[in-house]
């Protein structure tokens, strides 16, 4: 799994902005005397109409997330499929998370291109006790609903209180060996986090 660490440098093509900055979406000294309530509607209003995924983070949240992500910098997660499931690879770049399917890696090596990017923005952390996060994703391979489904299980198993859960992800980065793919799709499906997708995939065969 070490060729994940090459993710990103490949990324920029297909509609991904390089140096994609929170000043680049909003203006951040207007926002400055705001409540984090207000920043979190502002937020939430500019994203809704458009096609992508988005989260406000509280800040012992994201602490707890890129506290772990330090020590286990990559990890699979599963997204439901009409046949099964496909695995990606989560690999953090500094505060920007790039995804990739795991076949990629498997094909393609360290030219494997990312499909999906979390952009976490921590400049209001400290002042408001709010990270902003925004995506851009390869709408060739990924839904916005797929995405969603991929970023949910960052929360899932970086900011977890169960000890077992985020054990997969230790176990994904030091014991490859020995980590069971399997067990992730367990963990998804005991969350009910893939059920949603998994029933409009349903609904789209018939």
């Amino acid at each position: 799994m070490e060729k994940a660490d090459t993710l990103g440098k490949q990324s920029m093509s297909r509609g991904f902005t390089k140096d994609k900055t929170l000043s680049s979406i909003f203006n951040i000294e207007m926002v400055k005397d705001k409540t984090a309530e207000e920043i979190k509607q502002i937020w939430q209003q500019y994203f809704a109409a458009k096609d992508t995924v988005y989260a406000v983070i509280p800040e012992e949240k994201f602490d707890l997330i890129w506290n772990r992500a330090q020590s286990c910098p990559t990890f699979l997660c599963a997204l439901p499929r009409r046949e099964g499931y496909e695995f990606f690879v989560g690999q953090w770049s500094s505060t920007e998370l790039h995804f990739t399917a795991l076949i990629n890696i498997q094909t393609r090596g360290e030219a494997a291109v990312s499909q999906l990017i979390l952009y976490h923005y921590p400049e209001l952390k400290e002042e408001k006790g709010i990270v902003l996060m925004t995506a851009e994703m390869d709408s060739t391979f990924l839904n916005v609903a797929e995405a969603q489904c991929i970023a949910n299980q960052v929360q899932l198993f970086y900011a977890t209180d169960r000890k077992e859960t985020y054990e997969l992800v230790e176990t994904f980065n030091f014991r490859p060996n020995e980590f069971k793919y399997m067990s992730v799709i367990a963990e998804l499906e005991q969350s009910g986090l893939g059920v949603e997708l998994k029933c409009a995939q349903n609904h789209d065969k018939t």
